[in-house]
């Protein structure tokens, strides 16, 4: 099914969101890699305030290649999910709704994202390029000195990403893996 939603999400249209619905995001979003998520969790357990407030909202996975003129960001394709999986449920239980990424997500993961009701998005790794034409603002909001790690919070219209793991569990990479297995 072809779905189009506001970030941030509602969790009324999270838990309407089936795997393998294609789903294209207008509104805010804010990207975090491995070094954010890490200070991100370290402020976390330190008690300090986070730069930015998880309710609702969707994190994506990704480093921006230098803007060419004109243009507000560079290539903006996903990275490896699994690389934020340790810090992923604690950022959940403060209510982070949506994730974008690529690749598999880890067992402690697919029971937060069902625990919190939120979601999992694939983007295609790949179409950096293409991606990044839906990206309207980019603006680095914490974490400069990490360069294209820094979280930034983007505005995006009609983002496309596909429902890996839906807020009720169900894993596209494993019934797809499974519908498509060829018996020998």
């Amino acid at each position: 099914m072809e779905r189009y939603i506001e970030a941030p999400l509602l969790e009324k249209e999270v838990q309407e969101l089936k795997a393998g619905d294609y789903v294209y995001i207008t509104g805010t979003i804010y990207t975090a890699r491995d070094a954010a998520h890490k200070r991100i969790y370290e402020a976390l357990q330190k008690g300090e305030k986070l730069p930015l407030d998880l309710k609702h909202n969707v994190i994506y996975y990704m480093g921006p290649s230098p803007a060419r003129e004109g243009r507000v960001i560079g290539s903006a394709g996903p990275t490896t999910a699994s690389r934020m999986d340790k810090y992923t449920p604690a950022l959940l239980d403060l209510g982070l709704k949506g994730m974008i990424g690529k690749g598999k997500r880890s067992e402690d993961v697919q029971e937060s994202i069902i625990k919190n009701k939120a979601v999992y998005f694939a983007a295609v790794g790949g179409a950096g390029a293409l991606l990044s034409k839906c990206i309207l603002s980019s603006e680095v909001i914490a974490y400069e000195d990490l360069g294209t790690e820094a979280v930034r919070k983007l505005e995006v219209e009609n983002f496309p990403v596909i429902v890996v793991i839906d807020s009720k569990g169900n894993n596209l990479y494993q019934t797809a893996t499974e519908k498509y297995q060829i018996s020998v």
